[in-house]
């Protein structure tokens, strides 16, 4: 017998059609503005059912970026191996006041091993972005789109990663060229990345029309820059952009902060950019592993600087790692960890610490503020 449970998410449907004990089948109806043309957004609202999919089964959304690129293709059913994701079938679609909803059947083979769900959260530290060229902002007033920007792509990770939580936002520079500054801007902060950026390109075209309105289309282009918090190394610069049509009168003030921004054809293109950024990170460090740091030892008690927020629990087992790492002769520091025979188990969790005991006592005395742990895996 097939059960059916009727949920709702975000203003959208989403069917669990079966649930046998390895795969669920779900239904859910995705939606996206027609922008540029109707297999755009075909593509969007099949990105965005995926995504609900993923993050109500708990499937690995590291995986979102692998099959993404499929979704392009215009078809009924895609087919997946390796994936927690089987199959996608799209069973109907229809437009209405602009936008295009579709309804796709998908099945899910949920995975307990996914790094998600083996790691603790990691602490990012998210830089400010900055409008590169001011006079880009110009049509509209948007100079404060930068901030807003950031905005928006920290709830991205605080609401919608798994990986992830922000341990801060700072207005510190971020300069690759000085990676020990940037090593102790992230310890600070207790972050074990830091992400910064740059909106590029807010330019717009006229796209005149000779029996309606004028048009005008304006891009956004961003770049984002990722760093390793322990060494100060950059881990990934990628590229992003949109263009999308600028609802807005040409003489308009336009409050970037507002709703009716955030709801346009332009602002739901700047989201997308931001969700975008999101799931390259969930790719890129899904998977690296977590390091809690120990800040506090007392005895047979050591206080690491994660808690609840990043998933740790009580009766949690971690490894202890003496950290090694040296600065070498260029002012580069390099990381080194070297793995000791002590297990600590958390008796205590706070919002962002937590209290361990030592199982193995009479190497207590070996432990120091700066050494890293690992969570040991269940069996």
């Amino acid at each position: 017998m097939i059960k059916k449970i009727l949920l709702t998410l975000s203003s959208t449907w989403l069917i669990l059609l079966a649930l046998p004990a390895s795969a669920a089948w779900y239904e859910v109806t995705g939606s996206a503005v027609v922008l540029q043309s109707e297999s755009q957004a075909r593509q969007s609202a099949l990105e965005d059912a995926v995504l609900q999919v993923i993050r109500y089964s708990g499937a690995d959304l590291s995986s979102f970026n692998r099959i993404k690129p499929y979704l392009k293709n215009s078809q009924d059913t895609y087919q997946f191996s390796g994936s927690e994701l089987r199959q996608i079938t799209v069973t109907k679609s229809k437009k209405r006041s602009g936008s295009l909803y579709l309804t796709a059947q998908i099945e899910v083979f949920p995975s307990a091993r996914t790094c998600h769900k083996v790691q603790y959260k990691k602490g990012l530290l998210l830089g400010e972005f900055n409008i590169r060229s001011p006079q880009h902002a110009s049509l509209g007033g948007v100079y404060q789109l930068g901030n807003n920007f950031t905005s928006v792509l920290k709830r991205q990770l605080e609401t919608r990663s798994q990986s992830f939580v922000v341990s801060g936002t700072t207005r510190v520079q971020i300069n690759p060229g000085y990676p020990s500054q940037m090593v102790m801007l992230a310890e600070d902060n207790d972050a074990q990345y830091i992400i910064s950026g740059q909106i590029t390109d807010l330019t717009s075209t006229l796209d005149q029309k000779l029996l309606r309105s004028d048009k005008i289309n304006r891009q956004f282009a961003a770049e984002l820059q990722l760093m390793d918090g322990k060494t100060g190394e950059i881990l990934m610069q990628n590229q992003y952009r949109e263009v999308a049509n600028w609802p807005f009168s040409r003489t308009s003030q336009v409050d970037t902060s507002s709703a009716r921004f955030w709801q346009s054809s332009y602002g739901q293109a700047v989201q997308r950019v931001s969700q975008n950024m999101m799931l390259d990170l969930e790719s890129t460090l899904a998977c690296r592993t977590n390091l809690p740091e120990v800040v506090r030892h007392h005895g047979n008690t050591v206080h690491i600087n994660q808690g609840r927020k990043h998933g740790v629990k009580q009766g949690d087992q971690l490894a202890l790692w003496h950290s090694a790492g040296f600065i070498d002769q260029n002012g580069i520091p390099r990381n080194r960890m070297v793995q000791t025979e002590i297990t600590l188990v958390v008796d205590r969790v706070y919002e962002k610490s937590a209290e361990l005991s030592i199982e193995q006592p009479e190497l207590a005395n070996s432990i120091q503020p700066g050494d890293l742990l690992t969570k040991q895996m269940e069996d």
